[in-house]
């Protein structure tokens, strides 16, 4: 590179985007086999945008905005194909958004294990088990595709539509001025620069982008860890995803997605606030003893046989108070804290938020009105999209972190179960609300309501019959005294603990009571 004046000559070779268009107008000519650029040098861009992750968030994003014309530069940390530590399983809206990338059919996605069936199972036992849920608009099933596969094929989209790929890059930093970003990163033993227009962060629950955006990483009660193994040799119906909810666990829960003919993806996860300083190594043998003492889980793994290693990640989940874009900076995904806390889903938020962004933001790149005012029409999207819905899966999990009452959560996860089984339109909008294809406003509706209060007065009624019937009073009023006696000695052992879970309960239920409120009046 030489400067002359007011102008930055560039080698053609050096050119790192692909095309020299903003919004239709060529930036560039070319004289001696040098392109000439109207611009300061201090002032010189390399690309309209920049994603640093290259996950389905990062990737679905890069496919958008070069499709829309935009130069744009997509940076991992990795080399394609690469793995990810995940669940694996990609729901109906994830799908959905797949299509829209016009990743339909490829390869992967027709050897892919359809997951058509739900079951649920407590403390060993069956407690529901009926077909996915039929939402209009919207497919019956979901696919279980491993990251390695499902990362690389929306990459390699991207990068068909102009999207420059700059693997083993690993981002040190950035620094942002009236216009435009600085992007430092370290490819090999070369410290290298990148200048864009716009900075997107999608590098996932441990971002460096979010933690520099809002200076710090994220709460610890917005936090959960997981872990997962993949088996072969498993038994029982291939296209059933099921999940396990153990006394040992909760309120975590562990899965089983089945990801061929005889293999599955199983793990277990839970909240970090109420994994009691649980380590990653020691969830690890948590799955362990599930498999082993959950009648359920042994059932299908009784043959089976590990396949690598146990392995886990922490996730952050969605926080509608943490910021989530800055001057010329947005977060999606994962680094956005897109998560769900009651499922810990991810995927389709990520590629949900990947639309977004390029939706609502290309009218600032257009206009060049990037500033922290300019980007907010983004977070209003993702608040619009996401708040009401995760208002209530926070508050849900919230309670369930009691675990001084988890007789009580368990009872009502039961008689939820139950009536699902036999009622197939509360179980769709249930089941639905849990996998985050149907909206929290059903799930409050009165009909629901009034299906969960008939199905718990018919379980209390049930239960109070047969301790009249066994005239087992006496035994019935000394488990409730130990039960209420238990309860009581935990709040004073553990006040602190116990004011902070009052304290995060009422803030959870004012912020869903907030939700409501404003969607009533909309």
């Amino acid at each position: 590179m030489r400067v002359q004046g007011k102008f930055a000559f560039i080698r053609v070779g050096d050119i790192l985007a692909v095309g020299h268009k903003r919004d239709g107008r060529d930036l560039s000519a070319t004289v001696g086999g040098f392109v000439m650029l109207h611009a300061q040098t201090k002032s010189a861009i390399d690309v309209d945008v920049a994603i640093v992750g290259a996950g389905p968030a990062g990737a679905g994003t890069a496919c958008h905005f070069a499709r829309a014309g935009y130069r744009v530069a997509l940076m991992d940390q990795r080399r394609f194909p690469r793995d990810k530590v995940c669940g694996d399983f990609v729901g109906p809206a994830a799908l959905a958004e797949l299509d829209r990338l016009r990743l339909f059919p490829q390869q992967i996605f027709i050897n892919a294990t359809k997951i058509r069936n739900g079951a649920l199972y407590l403390n060993g036992h069956k407690v529901v088990g009926r077909p996915f849920p039929h939402i209009e608009g919207l497919r019956d099933y979901g696919l279980c595709i491993p990251r390695m596969l499902l990362d690389e094929t929306i990459v390699q989209a991207a990068v068909a539509s102009g999207a420059h790929l700059i693997e083993e890059a690993h981002v040190k930093g950035y620094e942002t001025d009236e216009t435009g970003v600085k992007v430092f990163y370290q490819q090999g033993d070369s410290e290298k620069c990148l200048r864009t227009r716009l900075l997107i962060g999608a590098d996932g629950s441990s971002s460096l982008i979010s933690r520099i955006l809002r200076g710090a990483k994220p709460p610890r009660r917005d936090r959960i860890v997981a872990v997962r193994a993949y088996f072969e040799g498993v038994e029982g119906q291939m296209d059933q995803g099921d999940l396990y909810v153990n006394s040992s666990s909760f309120p975590g829960y562990c899965w089983l997605f089945p990801t061929g003919t005889d293999t599955a993806n199983v793990g277990v996860g839970m909240p970090l606030e109420a994994s009691a300083g649980t380590k990653q190594q020691q969830l690890g043998q948590l799955l362990t003893q599930l498999i082993v003492s959950d009648a359920a889980i042994r059932c299908r793994l009784a043959k089976a046989k590990m396949r690598g290693r146990i392995v886990g990640w922490p996730l952050a989940t969605f926080n509608p108070r943490l910021p989530i874009n800055a001057d010329r900076v947005a977060l999606i995904g994962d680094a956005a804290g897109l998560i769900n806390p009651l499922s810990g889903e991810g995927i389709q938020y990520a590629l949900r938020s990947a639309r977004w962004c390029s939706e609502e933001l290309g009218d600032a790149l257009s206009s060049d009105s990037l500033s922290a005012p300019g980007l907010r029409r983004y977070a209003r999207r993702v608040q619009k999209e996401m708040r009401y819905d995760m208002a209530l899966s926070r508050l849900i999990i919230d309670f369930a972190q009691n675990r001084a009452l988890k007789s009580f959560w368990l009872a009502a996860l039961d008689a939820i179960g139950k009536r699902g089984e036999t009622d197939s339109e509360y179980y769709d909008i249930a089941a639905g609300f849990f996998t985050g294809i149907v909206p929290a406003r059903k799930l409050l509706a009165r009909p629901f309501f009034w299906r969960t209060a008939k199905s718990a007065a018919s379980t209390l009624s049930a239960a109070a019959i047969e301790l009249l019937r066994n005239r087992h009073l006496k035994e019935a009023r000394a488990a409730f005294t130990k039960s209420a006696t238990f309860i009581c000695k935990e709040s004073v052992r553990h006040p602190i603990e116990s004011l902070g879970w009052a304290a995060d309960c009422a803030m959870s239920a004012f912020e869903l009571a907030t939700q409501m409120a404003i969607s009533a009046v909309d």
